[in-house]
C-alpha cells in the first residue's frame, strides 16, 4: 500500500486525465532536420504521453484535456490521439483564422541523435491554442465532481507555457483535491520555454507556487534544481551509491519543504552516448522512505524522448494498481527503458513486457 488515497474505480470514469499541450512531432528517423527531406509524424507531449501510456501499456481508462486550433493539422493530432486510445472528449477544439495569426498548433522537430551526436528538438509552438488554455475555460468540478477521476497528472511543460497556463494548472489541481483526486505533477525543465520569460528564476516562480498542490512529485535531477530550487550535491557523471545519497537528501530537503508530497520520485541518467545511457530510478513516500528501481547501465537507446514520461505513467500505474512504491518504481523504471528502444514519443511498450522487465526478465526472444 502507498501513503495516497486514491478513489475507487466503480466511483470513476476515468483513471487517469492528463492536463498539458499535444503537438505534432516531425520525427526524420535516422536522418537530421536540417537534410530531411520526409518526416515521419507523431503526436506527443509530456503530459499527454502518461495518458496514452496508462492507456496503450497498462490498458487504463484516460483522457486529456487540452486545446487544438481547428483545422486539419490539430486534426491530424487528433487522429494520431485516437489511435492511441485516449478520449479526446475534453480537447477544446479553437477556431482557426486561416493564417495563425492568433492561434495555431504546436509543432515539434526531433531529431534522435547516435553516438557523439546528441539529440536534438526544434519547437515552434508560439500562440498555441493549449498555451492559451485560461481559468474558467474547463468545468473541473463537472470533470472530478460528476464525472470523477482517480488521477490527474499535469506539469512544467504545460505550465511554462503562459501566465494563463499556470493559473489553470493551479485551479485544475484546486479542483482535483476538492474532489479527491490525486494529483501528480512533472517538473519537467525544459530551458527553450523560460529563456525568453525570465529563465530559471520564473520557472522557480510558477513551480513553488504549484508546489503546494502536488501529492506525487516527479522529476530528475536538473528538473528539481532549475524548477524548485535543489541543488543536487557530489554528483559527477556516474550514478555510484554516493550520488543516490546525494540524490536522497535532495529528496529530504523537498519533503521538508513541501510537506504535502506524499510521494516525491526522481529519474537517475548518466549518458555515456546518445545512444548508450545509464538509467535507474529512485522514490520516497513517508513510509517507506528511499526505495530504488534496479539501475540499468549501459542501456541501449533508440530514441530517448518521451523516457521520463513512461517512467511516470509506469510509476502511476504500480500506485493506482495498488502496489507498494517499491514496485511502483520498478514498473516506472522499466516501462522508461522499454520506451526509449522505439521511435515516437510515445510508448510502443505492453503490460506484460513491462511487469517481465521490472520482475528481472531479459531481451532473449519470445517464441
Amino acid at each position: 500500500m502507498s501513503d495516497l488515497t486514491i478513489r475507487p474505480a466503480a466511483e470513476t470514469r476515468y483513471d487517469a486525465v492528463s492536463l498539458g499541450e499535444v503537438m505534432l512531432r516531425l520525427d526524420p528517423g535516422e536522418g537530421r532536420i536540417r537534410t530531411a527531406r520526409s518526416l515521419r509524424v507523431w503526436e506527443g507531449g509530456g503530459e499527454y504521453n502518461v495518458a496514452r501510456g496508462l492507456r496503450r501499456a497498462f490498458g487504463l481508462r484516460t483522457a486529456i484535456v487540452t486545446a487544438l486550433a481547428d483545422n486539419e493539422v490539430g486534426r491530424l493530432v487528433e487522429d494520431c490521439m485516437l489511435a492511441g486510445g485516449v478520449d479526446t472528449s475534453l480537447v477544446r477544439w479553437l477556431p482557426y483564422d486561416g493564417v495563425g495569426r492568433a492561434v495555431r498548433n504546436g509543432l515539434n522537430f526531433t531529431e534522435r541523435g547516435f553516438g557523439v551526436r546528441g539529440a536534438v528538438g526544434v519547437s515552434d509552438r508560439g500562440h498555441t491554442a493549449a498555451s492559451q488554455l485560461a481559468p474558467g475555460d474547463v468545468d473541473w468540478d463537472h470533470l472530478f465532481g460528476e464525472l470523477g477521476v482517480r488521477w490527474f497528472h499535469t506539469g512544467g511543460i504545460f505550465a511554462a507555457l503562459s501566465d494563463a497556463a499556470a493559473q489553470t494548472v493551479i485551479e485544475a489541481v484546486t479542483a482535483a483535491h476538492r474532489h479527491g483526486t490525486v494529483v501528480s505533477y512533472d517538473l519537467n525543465y525544459r530551458p527553450s520555454l523560460w529563456k525568453a520569460v525570465g529563465g530559471q528564476v520564473r520557472a522557480q516562480e510558477v513551480n513553488r507556487e504549484i508546489a503546494p498542490h502536488i501529492d506525487v512529485m516527479i522529476g530528475n535531477e536538473e528538473d528539481f534544481t532549475a524548477s524548485l530550487g535543489f541543488e543536487v550535491e557530489g554528483v559527477d557523471e556516474s550514478l555510484s551509491s554516493l550520488e543516490v545519497d546525494a540524490f536522497a537528501a535532495m529528496i529530504d530537503r523537498a519533503a521538508a519543504a513541501y510537506p504535502n508530497f506524499r510521494v516525491i520520485a526522481t529519474t537517475l541518467r548518466t549518458v555515456h552516448s546518445a545512444t548508450v545511457n545509464d538509467w535507474g530510478a529512485i522514490a520516497w513516500s513517508r513510509s517507506t522512505g528511499v526505495v530504488s528501481a534496479t539501475h540499468r547501465e549501459r542501456l541501449e537507446i533508440l530514441d530517448r524522448v518521451g523516457g521520463g514520461d513512461s517512467f511516470a505513467s509506469g510509476l502511476a500505474y504500480g500506485l493506482l494498481a495498488g502496489e507498494d512504491l517499491a514496485t511502483a518504481v520498478e514498473y516506472g523504471a522499466a516501462h522508461g527503458a522499454l520506451a526509449m528502444t522505439t521511435p515516437g514519443d510515445t510508448s510502443m511498450a505492453t503490460k506484460a513486457e513491462v511487469l517481465k522487465l521490472a520482475g528481472g526478465g531479459g531481451a532473449r526472444v519470445d517464441r
